[in-house]
């Protein structure tokens, strides 16, 4: 019995958090498809959550079909004219049409209503974030300590870079830094970097060149990651934690901000790992994700929803790659045919859709194998 109730209490505790992430950002991701397709007059088929098998479901006056499916790790939009859910023409189907049926076809819109739809999709999950930042930084403010220096690791990257006990570090790269918070989240992304760090050190600023060292921490759930540290302490107790607030107005360049760190410091990782400068065991895939959204969940709402938002713009960025089968490919497909003044040939670009298919996969499979990773090193440390 203790072993079911260990069971049950697993599924409550880390997919229920992670099925309310995945949702919310699946359903605003097909949403910005969904609504600049009706914008462009596009019949819209079918809008599901999830894949497979219908649970429940309804049809609206304009014939589509809203339904909830039974793998809910997704979803998809499917357009008049589309072969499948990834908006592979169907030209059979296209040719069978009538005239009026084939103008309302996705297929036959203009190229730019065609970029316009498929770009809506990661174009609402970054406006998503941007709300979602917007709110909790209007509603509840963003906790701050000043980012002071109140202790220096001995051999450390700072204090063998000049920092000195008191400094005030008030810009990085030219960034500002309004906290101490602000310094972590640009150091621990920044590993073997060299930072460029403005400090004010008795009335006068003093700039300092920094690298980052590169060091495996485990945070509170248990969790091992490889990030950037300076080998510098703030102690809390000697200033305390203050509670920066927002308007609206500024809530929302706020969360524009927070929003471009997070698309940032992604395709910098990115880049990194494309390049050789960066391991890609950082990469993870559902379970990650799943294990992640449950580890925040007990933080409360406030934290969950705060993941949701960095997980959109995740989400977004994956789908703008140039992958035929996501959203950055059929942009390729697009931008190339209007260049060309015509689509490329159709064994073209059903070559290219198995390619990217195969792409897909093996990424899903890279991804599920380093969260296995994960879980066996998290497993033996426990042990």
């Amino acid at each position: 019995m203790e072993l079911i109730g260990g069971l049950g209490a697993g599924i409550v505790g880390y997919v229920v958090p992670f099925l309310f992430v995945l949702t919310i950002i699946v359903f605003f991701h097909e949403l910005g498809h969904f609504l600049v397709a009706r914008w462009c007059g596009v019949k819209v088929d079918a809008f599901s959550i999830g894949f497979g098998k219908e649970l429940i479901g309804r049809t609206d006056s304009k014939g589509t079909r809203w339904k909830l499916s039974a793998i809910p790790l997704g979803g998809y939009v499917k357009f008049a004219g589309d072969e499948n859910a990834a908006s592979v023409p169907d030209r059979a189907a296209i040719e069978a049409m009538s005239d009026e049926e084939r103008r309302t076809s996705f297929a036959a819109k203009p190229v730019w209503q065609r970029a316009a739809v498929v770009a809506a999709g990661p174009i609402a999950n970054f406006l998503l974030a941007i709300v979602i930042f917007a709110v909790l930084l209007s509603v509840y403010g963003r906790p701050v300590t000043e980012a002071r220096v109140d202790g220096l690791e001995p051999g450390g990257a700072a204090q063998t870079a000049g920092f000195e006990i008191g400094d005030v570090i008030v810009a990085i790269d030219g960034q500002p830094i309004d906290s101490f918070g602000g310094v972590q989240r640009i150091v621990s992304t920044s590993a073997g970097e060299t930072l460029a760090v403005m400090v004010e050190r008795g009335g006068e600023k003093v700039m300092l060149s920094v690298v980052p060292r590169a060091t495996e921490m485990t945070d509170r759930f248990g969790n091992v990651q490889r990030i950037g540290v300076l080998g510098i302490r703030r102690d809390v107790s000697a200033g305390g934690i203050t509670t920066q607030t927002y308007s609206v107005p500024e809530a929302v360049v706020e969360g524009v901000r927070e929003t471009w760190f997070v698309v940032d410091r992604t395709v910098d990782y990115i880049a990194k790992v494309v390049t050789g400068r960066e391991k890609a065991d950082q990469l993870g895939g559902t379970i990650r994700m799943a294990e992640v959204s449950g580890q925040v969940a007990r933080e409360g709402m406030v934290a969950l929803l705060n993941l949701a938002a960095v997980f959109s713009v995740s989400i977004g960025l994956l789908n703008l790659l140039p992958v035929p089968m996501l959203d950055g490919g059929h942009l390729a497909y697009y931008a190339i045919e209007a260049v060309r003044r015509r689509p490329l040939s159709a064994k073209a670009q059903d070559v290219g859709f198995r390619i990217g298919l195969a792409l897909v996969l093996l990424l899903m499979v890279f991804a599920t194998w380093n969260d296995i990773v994960h879980l066996t090193m998290r497993q033996a440390g426990a042990s």
